[in-house]
């Protein structure tokens, strides 16, 4: 009896033993995984996080005539982690050693450009195309629209640091209310108190270029009613069947961005006013050739060190429909204007470098 005892007991702790040894190594197995997730967890917080990048939207005829200019001011960011660059040229133009200067547009032409009239819708597809692509890439986090015949006005330092502090997209734009512009036609889905004009060189937010990519609803509005009024070079040459004076004269790069977010209520997240200076008052300009719908060109006597100085210098902007006039700020606080100024022929612009009067370094 005692026998059979002394056996039951020792089965008894033989069995506490190894219940006692698996849970001890179940609880080793456990820490050692717990470590193994937390070094992981460490590895990856250890990583650097990729920068929010500025995607620069070119869009031009064919190619950058001031792709040195734009070399000089992309040489300065050494990681090439800030910034990411697309340009819209003819159908078919490649950007390779023949055709630019700068290694920064090599291959960068988007595969799917369409041929770009002025005055015409296909300039808004342009720009949705740009946004298209450039939103395939993550870390893009602003869009800024540029010409062909843009400068920068400042190093890539400032200017990143600049537009990434602004938590809103910078869009010109006011309430349209000059008669001709607007086609009734559009009324029943874009009613007349959201028709919106301003500058197509916006800069935008990624939640504004998703936006603007994704519209479905007012841009095939534009495309039925928003057209430009014949231009009177062409009269001569091909007689109107209709009179121009009735045409409604509306350029849908100048009407498009303003008005879609106007449509989705979105005017408070906006600063209202582009950052490309342009020149449309030529009211004093010399010569008569000088004169028409175009901004005027700065050409080579133009180009000084004060005309950028001049530029850099303007910190107000006076909007004549509305009769206001606005101080500029950035982050809650005065600043200058203008980041970006056109439009510059390749002679001005090398000028402007070669003598000094542009420091983008």
């Amino acid at each position: 009896m005692k026998r059979r005892s002394y056996g039951i007991r020792w089965r008894t702790k033989l069995a506490v033993l190894l219940s006692l040894s698996f849970c001890i190594g179940t609880l080793v197995l456990i820490r050692k995984q717990h470590d193994r997730i937390l070094s992981l967890d460490n590895s990856v917080s250890s990583q650097p996080h990729p920068k929010p990048k500025i995607a620069f939207l070119f869009i031009a005829r064919n190619r950058l005539p001031l792709d040195v200019i734009w070399d000089a001011f992309f040489k300065q960011e050494q990681e090439e982690g800030k910034f990411s660059i697309y340009v819209h040229s003819r159908p078919g133009f490649l950007f390779n050693q023949a055709t630019t200067k700068s290694r920064y547009f090599y291959g960068r032409q988007v595969n799917n450009s369409i041929q770009v009239d002025w005055g015409e819708a296909s300039m808004i597809l342009a720009e949705r195309i740009l946004l298209h692509n450039a939103l395939k890439e993550a870390t893009n986090e602003r869009f800024i629209f540029l010409s062909d015949s843009c400068i920068p006005l400042y190093n890539f330092s400032y200017t990143y640091e600049y537009i990434m502090s602004s938590p809103t997209s910078f869009v010109d734009s006011f309430a349209d209310t000059k008669e001709g512009r607007y086609n009734p036609k559009m009324h029943l889905v874009i009613p007349m108190h959201n028709w919106r004009k301003g500058s197509q060189w916006a800069v935008l937010i990624k939640k504004h270029a998703e936006i603007i990519v994704n519209d479905t609803t007012v841009l095939p509005e534009f495309q039925k009613h928003c057209r430009r009024r014949s231009l009177p070079e062409f009269w001569r040459d091909r007689p109107l069947s209709i009179d121009a004076s009735k045409e409604h004269n509306c350029i849908p790069d100048e009407h498009y961005v303003q008005t879609l977010l106007a449509q989705h209520g979105l005017e408070d997240e906006i600063t209202r006013r582009s950052l490309t200076h342009t020149v449309w008052d030529m009211s004093s300009s010399k010569g008569h050739e000088r004169r028409g719908w175009h901004p005027l060109t700065y050409r080579l006597s133009d180009a000084s060190p004060k005309l950028v100085k001049t530029i850099q210098k303007i910190d107000n902007i006076y909007y004549e429909t509305e009769y206001r006039r606005e101080w500029c700020s950035s982050r809650g606080k005065p600043s200058l204007c203008f980041l970006f100024a056109r439009k510059f022929t390749r002679a001005a612009a090398l000028k402007l470098l070669d003598t000094g009067a542009l420091i983008l370094n």
